[in-house]
């Protein structure tokens, strides 16, 4: 969502002599300026409100997905008993996959000006598919399969690229902190629909309780979509603008390693999400402090989010995550020495921070390899959509690898290496990506 910028003509010239040879810019130190209506402002009134608003949506959406662990714990042991771990995992990494997966049709229709078609068509999506949901009857997988992960599967798939990039309308020099801001409404509903779900299945049962929760994603995404606002015309209606070269992305090497960067971290990363409630109830480390572990992990995350964003802003993206990759890793490494309140605790506060500023510095990064604003949108949606296949496999990969036997270490250690060797493609991106920019601040 970029423009001609209006500089003097020898800067200009500078500019353009870089940008020839380079496969990016970084987000430049001023405002972005053609016309009065192209003006990124970065801050205001009408800035914060869709930030607001966009906190709301990916509280009710990508929030409500992050508390998959809960229902994975209740399936296993309850609800759909007929199946294994393995199989029921599907559903969560069907899920998981779909916001990416969906990311270059949602990236496209947003730079095309279609973001509030977007966001409502997925939000009501979104909504039918979590009271579907509580229709669906005990041992009865196709019907959760299809409403639990399909629907708000595909839901969150539309809605989530928009939600997440809508920063780039209002914010220039601030964007990482304004998007770890909005990523922050993720992590709050994710600690928040775990500890509603664990209070209310036991008591009400599972249909009153999903229509519980389905109850409160109305109202924030109403709400949410109501504040949030977009200032930047469709690229169509853009002077001095073209569609992005989808081909030249291939040749940029930068932009494949950081791919492959995020296919491998993927495959380990939701490792804990899903799977460290039913860890720490199968070790008998107090059943209701494992009902709180998932909520302690989003809560932790809503701060990483925010100061992992605000440090790739100082730092460079790149450099920022590389080391909160290998956090991640070790901290998936870390569930098997959980033995006591303590160690559960401890555990899920450093990976929900890490692993919380992790996604969100994800997004900056493949959105900094961009040579222009114009590309982001597509570079970061085909990213997501190729690298999808990791959150795919990932939760019935670990989940064959613990078995009916829980054999823990197994998936904890294939997850921590995944998280490991993405680091290093990252590692990779930053050296070529530092060659391309001279400099450093990656």
């Amino acid at each position: 969502m970029s423009h001609e910028l209006a500089l003097p003509s020898a800067e200009k010239a500078l500019r353009n002599k870089e940008s020839s040879s380079t496969f990016q810019t970084a987000p430049p130190d001023f405002p972005i300026t053609v016309h009065e209506d192209l003006t990124v402002p970065d801050g205001g009134l009408k800035a914060w409100t869709t930030i607001a608003g966009a906190w709301l949506v990916l509280f009710a959406t990508f929030g409500y997905l992050y508390s998959f662990g809960v229902y994975e714990d209740f399936y296993v042991l309850e609800y759909l008993t007929n199946h294994t771990p393995s199989s029921i995992a599907w559903i969560g990494s069907f899920q998981l996959m779909m916001p990416f997966a969906l990311g270059i049709i949602s990236g496209k229709l947003f730079d095309e000006g279609y973001f509030h078609h977007v966001e409502v068509v997925g939000g009501v999506i979104f909504t039918v598919s979590v009271f579907m949901l509580s229709l669906a009857k005990p041992l009865q997988y196709y019907q959760i399969f299809l409403s639990q992960g399909l629907g708000m599967g595909i839901g969150l798939g539309l809605t989530f690229v928009p939600t997440a990039s809508i920063a780039v309308h209002h914010f220039n020099k601030r964007r990482g902190l304004a998007s770890g801001v909005a990523l922050s409404g993720s992590a709050l509903g994710a600690t928040v629909f775990p500890i509603m779900l664990n209070h209310l299945l036991p008591t009400i049962g599972f249909a009153r309780s999903v229509r519980a929760t389905g109850y409160i994603v109305i109202g924030c995404l109403v709400v949410g979509n109501a504040l949030m606002r977009t200032r930047l015309p469709p690229r169509s209606q853009r002077p001095n603008t073209t569609a992005p070269d989808i081909k030249s992305f291939f040749i940029d090497y930068a932009y494949l390693w950081s791919i492959l960067g995020l296919l491998l971290s993927s495959i380990g990363f939701y490792f804990p999400v899903i799977y460290i409630q039913l860890f720490a109830v199968s070790h008998n480390v107090g059943s209701n402090l494992a009902f709180y572990s998932i909520a302690i992990v989003n809560i932790s995350s809503a701060f990483g989010r925010i100061s992992g964003n605000h440090f790739a802003d100082k730092f460079g993206a790149f450099n920022v995550m590389i080391p909160y990759t290998l956090f991640t890793g070790a901290t998936i490494w870390a569930m098997l020495g959980i033995h006591n309140a303590g160690t559960l605790v401890a555990v899920s506060i450093l990976y929900g921070y890490f692993s919380g500023a992790w996604l969100g510095l994800a997004l900056v990064a493949m959105s900094s390899l961009a040579r222009s604003q114009d590309e982001v949108g597509a570079r970061v949606g085909l990213a997501l959509a190729l690298s999808s296949v990791g959150s795919l496999v990932s939760a019935p990969i670990q989940g064959a690898l613990l078995t009916s036997k829980y054999l823990w270490i197994r998936p904890a250690g294939f997850s921590g290496c995944m998280l490991f060797a993405g680091a290093g493609a990252f590692i990779v991106a930053r050296t070529l990506q530092a060659r391309v920019r001279s400099s450093n601040q990656v």
